[in-house]
């Protein structure tokens, strides 16, 4: 005979925050994914590009181990962040730069729109473009493809619009357009007291000036085409 006590099996009681740690980052509620970038969002706004990732689970009402596992890392965070904000920045910009007038007209609301976005969002910007990018290679290279991109598109419409007739030349002229505006845009968040208009004014003469040089390899066809300019007789 055997006698004492029967043995009681325990049965580990799972929570919410447990089921959703250990829920694969593409199985997890697309809900529950914007309530934690929202907490994000609000955080980052209110506290600073610096605020501790502590301060955001915290907000979401989750430890922050399990805020880094839901988007599978902290660097999953970061790039969950980009591709929220920097997609609707883009639009913004591809929607003046394609609207009506000649590509020089398009220049100043083009410049405009993009500087009160970033001034709107200075924290969030300042988020993304250098604490996530310092910290983070992978977010570094999200980024840095979306501006190379964005630089392609000005390319592209230099090129359609006869600024440039050569695509290497419209290429680098797109780049340095996008280039410029973004470190004249990241030095004025620098300077709050300069009024937008006045960088508006600095960056669209900058711009024009520079579309309206022209193409020397496109003049220098045009020249040899045309059999009364000089470089036609050599």
């Amino acid at each position: 005979m055997i006698t004492g006590r029967a043995q009681r099996t325990v049965v580990p009681v799972m929570t919410s925050a447990d089921a959703e740690a250990t829920t694969p980052p593409s199985r997890r509620d697309p809900r529950r994914r914007k309530a934690l970038l929202d907490a994000a969002d609000r955080m980052i706004r209110r506290e600073g590009p610096e605020v501790s990732m502590a301060a955001i689970a915290a907000e979401a009402g989750i430890s922050k181990p399990i805020l880094y596992r839901h988007f599978g890392d902290k660097s999953g965070l970061y790039r969950a962040l980009a591709e929220r904000h920097a997609g609707p920045v883009i639009e913004v910009i591809r929607t003046e730069l394609r609207g009506s007038g000649d590509l020089p007209e398009r220049v100043r609301p083009t410049i405009d729109a993009y500087l009160a976005t970033i001034a709107a969002n200075h924290n969030l910007y300042r988020f993304l473009m250098h604490r996530a990018q310092a910290e983070d290679e992978r977010t570094r290279g999200q980024m840095s493809h979306v501006v190379r991109k964005l630089g392609e598109e000005v390319a592209g419409l230099l090129f359609a619009a006869g600024t440039a007739a050569d695509p290497a030349r419209a290429q680098v002229l797109g780049h340095a357009v996008v280039g410029m505006v973004q470190a004249a845009g990241d030095w004025w968040l620098d300077h709050p007291e300069v009024p937008r208009e006045t960088v508006v004014d600095g960056l669209v003469q900058v711009v024009v000036a520079t579309l309206a040089m022209g193409d020397p390899a496109k003049e220098a066809k045009e020249n040899g085409d045309n059999p009364l300019h000089p470089a036609a007789r050599h």
